[in-house]
């Protein structure tokens, strides 16, 4: 383990794609220690990916894709602001709604900071609001995009841990909202302290059914997906067909902003995110066979009983991991990074895989916004034309209230746990 955990730490410094790294590294410990299984290792990795569950994680991400090109975020904002418009910070509560409500289709949180910040934060600029409460606003509500289902972490947390995907999805929606709900109560304060300009929108009923009855294929989408699955109509992997789907025919019947150049676009971007995740999760396999060669998850989970934490004290200290490592791991490998090692401990002290898998992706949410590695910091600089440093203390309240939402879930269980308990037994 010492060279195993050596070799990853200098391939890193070395800046080596942490996915290469950990298969340098495993595969440095099998040459030296047990030269006898290298020739089996080809098999182990091919073995991590051949899982008709995983078919679900490209699908899902080009119904991403297309529901970007379908042009779909101008309305989610139209629709929002009709509602939120009107009170002070209108357009800062527009961006958390629109969020929560692109994030429940899209399932990816750098998807929801592109689409929407390139509209909200020029826009939020031109009104009177500060860049950076318009860029850290953007980049902490795209949070949601990774825990409000589907979610494509969720997908590929169930993947490695064997969890029902239909129980993951709805043990994130109450978190995924919570988070929402905190977060406009954080815009509705910072509004009135600054000052923030209200939008000039007072729509009828009239107009209000007319925006409902124009955006409900949108609206409708993320409780078609995970309604099929959760009431067994289909499968994880055949929900994400059928979600790719609906997105091409919003796209091309009813928005008509998607084109046949634009779908091989999206086809070629999901190719290429698709391998990288893959790519990832073969090379994973190594490491987590050198964990089960060495026993390292029956080690940890006998010194955590001995420590007498219980689930509770064991949960807050892996939130605290988490954070940790998710300010310098992106999102997919901390997942099969840390899975493997603490989730065995955690069913043997008395936690929900389904918890624990929530609360995993909660805090590597809070990481894809946090230096250096940060994805979505990443994305929303380009889009705002700020430095993550400014960004990141913009967004600082916000993701405030992603941590309490965590930590409420290692605190009270049912949250996670309810919806699944009604709906799936």
């Amino acid at each position: 383990m010492v060279i195993l955990l050596l070799s990853l730490v200098v391939l890193l410094f070395l800046g080596i794609p942490i996915a290469y790294a950990i298969g340098l590294s495993s595969l440095l410990f099998f040459a030296l220690n047990h030269p006898d299984l290298v020739q089996i290792l080809p098999q182990r990795m091919f073995a991590g990916f051949n899982s008709y569950t995983l078919i679900a994680l490209p699908l899902f991400i080009l119904m991403g894709f297309l529901m970007n090109e379908a042009g779909i975020t101008a309305r989610l904002i139209n629709f929002c602001q009709m509602f939120v418009g009107r009170f002070r910070g209108g357009l800062g509560l527009v961006n958390v709604g629109a969020s929560m409500i692109f994030g429940g289709i899209s399932g990816s949180s750098t998807s929801d900071t592109a689409s929407i910040g390139s509209i909200l934060i020029p826009e939020m600029e031109r009104r009177g609001y500060d860049r950076r409460f318009a860029a850290g606003i953007t980049v902490a509500s795209s949070t949601m995009g990774m825990i409000i289902p589907p979610s494509i972490p969720v997908v590929l947390y169930a993947v490695v841990a064997q969890e029902s995907v239909g129980q993951l999805f709805l043990g994130g929606a109450i978190p995924g909202l919570m988070i929402g709900v905190f977060q406009l109560g954080v815009v509705f304060i910072m509004a009135r302290r600054y000052g923030y300009p209200k939008e000039d929108v007072r729509p009828g009923i009239t107009e209000i059914a007319k925006e409902t009855v124009l955006s409900l294929h949108v609206l409708m989408m993320p409780v078609v997906i995970v309604g099929i699955v959760v009431f067994g109509i289909a499968t994880p992997t055949e929900s994400s067909a059928i979600g790719a789907l609906y997105a091409a025919i919003i796209g091309f019947a009813f928005t008509r902003r998607l084109r046949f150049p634009a779908l091989w676009r999206c086809v070629n971007q999901t190719v290429m995110i698709s391998s990288k995740i893959m790519i990832i999760i073969a090379l994973s396999q190594l490491y987590i066979y050198v964990l089960a060669i060495e026993r390292i998850p029956e080690a940890m989970t006998s010194y955590m009983v001995s420590l007498d934490l219980g689930p509770t004290g064991f949960m807050l200290i892996f939130g605290l991991i988490v954070l940790l490592i998710g300010t310098f791991i992106d999102v997919s490998p901390a997942i099969l990074l840390l899975t493997p090692i603490f989730l065995p401990t955690a069913v043997d002290i008395g936690v929900s895989p389904v918890q624990f898998g929530i609360v995993l992706v909660s805090g590597l949410a809070i990481g894809a916004c946090s230096p250096p590695v940060g994805n979505c910091l990443n994305v929303c600089s380009a889009v705002s034309r700020l430095g993550i440093g400014p960004i990141f203390i913009g967004a600082l309240p916000f993701l405030a209230a992603n941590v309490a939402t965590m930590i409420l879930c290692i605190l009270f269980p049912a949250l996670v746990l309810w919806l699944p308990s009604v709906f799936m037994g």
